[in-house]
């Protein structure tokens, strides 16, 4: 039975860069101790995690945040256009 593991390394991305901007990263990885994949893979997943974490989160100020807390709270009964809006989703998604 063949078992696949999960790191292992099956896509690919390539990008072009200037020549100047190659000898940059090539002497950094050799500073690292790292090949250039290696470099850059662990530099780019870095900045990514960082982008999606700040996309990600939720920036209020002090009203917003009183009025967050204050729904989560004290949350009002849903109208009627909610009720059918749930009506629909509930008909249109199936719950597994």
């Amino acid at each position: 039975m063949t078992t696949i593991n999960p790191s292992a390394k099956i896509a690919r991305i390539e990008t072009r860069v200037s020549k100047e901007q190659k000898e940059l990263i090539e002497r950094a990885a050799t500073f690292s101790g790292r090949t250039v994949s290696e470099f850059v893979l662990a530099h780019i997943v870095v900045a990514a995690k960082k982008v999606i974490e700040e996309h990600e989160k939720l920036h209020l100020d002090q009203a917003q945040s009183r009025i967050l807390v204050e729904a989560l709270l004290s949350p009002k009964k849903p109208n009627k256009k909610l009720k059918t809006a749930m009506e629909e989703y509930r008909k249109r998604v199936e719950s597994r």
